[in-house]
């Protein structure tokens, strides 16, 4: 640990002392020994291949010499806000410490009370608009909703929204996850919405309308698409994260030959969130686990999984981004329309989403 960054750290634990169950560590040092009295964090839906998540786990695990435990790799945001409520009190190996969430999901949390505050060292770096003013949640990465093609199933990729309901497209088209819980398949429906009415205003409601014509079509599968199900041909197209198809696409090595596209329209930024259980059974390896995360070293490591972590721009701007990461990563132009919808936008669009799903696709998603 470099003098600058034991000031900082230290700054940062000093900081949290007008915070409830902050840590009693003077310094990141003093932190990594409570935590290892700890002696494990517990995880949930961390699948390894998201943002290379795989190798960042490694990597704390390597560094600190703690146990991970990692809860239902699979689980969308609203599993993880859920697992919080059911085990309130349970210091067993279910109860998880940290949550990764969609960025409506942290202020929710907050006000329900199920998270606490948490201000890593590297805090003036995180752009203020991507981190709750108290610390009780903070933007980790960002990715574009895109296509991910077996192609060699699908000769004629799509190339935007609307190509989606093409009859070529039947029985080929999946989400990553179920509208109702995960905000992955959320912000699928609000992209598909928000490229049909051109505007925010009105894009949840004219993305239950695409996916319910798309149902009515029999394009849509209501399977939870993955790299397993587009190999095998049951969801040929999914609609997810362009970090994860891009995870997928050097998985497969080829076999199925991957294409992944980014729409035309609707192209939708998606800010997910970290945050520390109000109940963490292990408050100490949870903050370690932070200062790991927003570390330069465990940016990068998102970095390496596609995903541009938020404190991107800071890491451009002092020359740590090595030059093979900066051209592994999809063209810029892929980028420039992208959208970032405002807080409030994504709250209304998960309301409309979640709540009205059943009614207007009534696709059980599984």
């Amino acid at each position: 640990m470099t003098k600058k960054f034991a000031l900082m750290a230290s700054a940062a634990v000093v900081a949290l002392s007008a915070f409830a169950g902050v840590a009693k560590a003077q310094s990141l040092d003093a932190l990594a020994a409570e935590a290892k009295k700890e002696g494990s964090l517990t995880v949930i839906a961390l699948p390894h291949d998201w943002c290379g998540y795989g190798d960042v786990i490694d990597g704390f695990k390597k560094k600190y010499g703690l146990t991970v435990n990692e809860l239902n790799p699979d689980a969308g945001s609203g599993d993880e806000v859920e697992a919080i409520k059911a085990n309130k009190g349970n210091k067993g190996p279910q109860a998880p410490d940290v949550i990764d969430v969609g960025l409506s999901f942290g202020p929710t949390a907050k006000a329900d009370g199920l998270i606490q505050p948490y201000k890593v060292a590297t805090w003036s770096t995180i752009p203020a608009d991507q981190k709750d003013a108290d610390g009780f949640w903070y933007g980790d990465y960002y990715g574009v909703l895109s296509f991910e093609v077996n192609a060699d199933l699908v000769k004629n990729p799509p190339k935007d929204w609307a190509d989606l309901q093409k009859p070529e497209y039947k029985d080929s088209v999946a989400l990553a996850g179920d509208p109702r819980t995960a905000n992955q398949a959320v912000q699928a429906v609000y992209a598909a919405g928000l490229s049909a009415a051109g505007k925010d205003d009105g894009a949840a409601a004219a993305g239950l309308k695409f996916f319910g014509d798309l149902n009515k079509a029999g394009n849509f599968v209501p399977t939870i698409g993955k790299s397993a199900s587009l190999a095998k041909g049951e969801t040929p197209i999914v609609v997810r994260w362009d970090y994860n198809a891009l995870a997928d696409r050097d998985t497969l090595k080829g076999n199925p030959k991957v294409e992944v596209v980014v729409p035309k329209s609707g192209v939708v930024a998606g800010v997910y969130v970290q945050a520390i259980s109000a109940f963490a059974p292990h408050p100490n390896a949870a903050k370690l686990w932070m200062e790991y995360l927003y570390s330069d070293e465990g940016q990068l490591g998102w970095l390496k999984g596609y995903c541009h972590p938020v404190r991107f721009n800071d890491l451009v701007n002092a020359k740590k981004v090595p030059a093979d990461l900066l051209s592994a990563l999809p063209p810029a132009e892929n980028y420039a329309k992208a959208t970032f919808p405002t807080l409030d936008q994504q709250n209304a669009g998960k309301k409309a989403i979640t709540e009205g799903w059943d009614k207007a696709v009534g696709a059980n998603v599984k």
